[in-house]
């Protein structure tokens, strides 16, 4: 066997052992703040009953979402790899948001006004808040920025720079 071949069934430096222990480190921080699982689940479950009802994005989502159960529990999924580092979502939301005509920043902006608004109704901490929140603006401020310099060019790259923050 090669020196090559050999490294290559050798775990790098930290390897799984490694990520995982962050993984855990990364769950265990938001959980220490009330960041846990009942807590994704919950602002996740309001949050969307929320945007349901929103004059501005209920018919965005419901000319794209039938059936909603499997939306939420992939919406879950989706916040628990983005707060617990979960690996557990697998997807590619950047091409979702990237279909739908017309999105701009008063629809993010719309979205992280209901999105804080649920999070400051959740909040098990005002820690916790600051941390979701953050992440989601982050998020939106990503897929609006992609949108906008699909359609505009570079000269869009600060496109996210007027979003609320929580």
């Amino acid at each position: 066997m090669s020196i090559a071949a050999a490294r290559s069934r050798q775990p790098a430096p930290g390897g799984e052992d490694h990520a995982e222990r962050k993984r855990a480190e990364k769950r265990t921080a938001a959980e220490d703040i009330g960041v846990d699982a009942d807590y994704i689940d919950g602002f996740v479950e309001a949050f969307y009953g929320r945007i349901r009802e929103d004059d501005l994005l209920g018919p965005i989502f419901a000319a794209r979402i039938a059936d909603w159960p499997p939306h939420l529990a992939r919406m879950k999924a989706f916040w628990r790899s983005v707060l617990h580092n979960s690996g557990e979502f697998s997807g590619n939301p950047m091409l979702k948001h990237l279909a739908i005509p017309g999105l701009n920043l008063s629809h993010f902006s719309r979205w992280l006004d209901l999105f804080y608004a649920t999070l400051r109704e959740a909040e098990p901490t005002s820690e916790a808040t600051a941390l979701v929140g953050e992440r989601a603006r982050m998020i939106a401020d990503s897929l609006l920025t992609a949108i906008a310099m699909r359609r505009d060019g570079l000269s869009a790259g600060r496109a996210g720079k007027d979003l609320p923050h929580v």
